[in-house]
């Protein structure tokens, strides 16, 4: 070789250790035109994603426990038919009753209950103090009876 040629070797002065052949994998950045990479702080991730995590879950219980109340509801409306309806057939009425017809349902002196059509307004003043008001019924389909009204200060509460 000439002393050109050995000349021309190139030397390069950047420590083979400190480049790359794909920079994109490196995790920061190669260049000074490079975006600047930011080491992320997790615990301030964590708090937040903990955060919306907890109003989340805290919604969802919200929107199951409305739920629960609804059916709890649902279920005493029900407990109450079983316990009126129980009640009209324990009653004394002497007629048929016929699904989807309005009755009403009273208590004499005795403590003895009576289904009847007549409403608690519809008495003559002789009648009237006599029965005692329980509740204003519908038979259903099933022969369960829909309370269509019950009095305001019920003696005797079914619930």
């Amino acid at each position: 070789m000439s002393e050109k040629e050995e000349k021309k070797e190139f030397i390069n002065p950047i420590d083979p250790d400190k480049i790359t052949e794909n920079p994109h994998t490196l995790e920061y950045g190669h260049n000074v035109g490079s975006a600047v990479i930011k080491p992320e702080d997790i615990g301030k991730i964590k708090g937040r994603s903990l955060s919306a995590m907890a109003h989340q879950t805290d919604q969802q219980l919200g929107q199951i426990y409305e739920q629960m109340k609804l059916l709890a509801e649902q279920a005493k409306k029900i407990e109450t038919r079983k316990t009126i309806s129980a009640r009209i057939y324990k009653a004394e009425y002497r007629f048929e009753p016929i699904i989807n017809h309005t009755y009403h349902l009273y208590e004499d002196e005795n403590a003895q209950e009576l289904l009847s059509i007549i409403g608690p307004n519809q008495w003559g003043r002789t009648r009237k103090n006599k029965y005692t008001f329980l509740a204003t019924v519908k038979l259903l389909a099933d022969h369960t009876w829909e309370i269509l009204e019950l009095p305001e200060n019920p003696d005797d509460e079914s619930e």
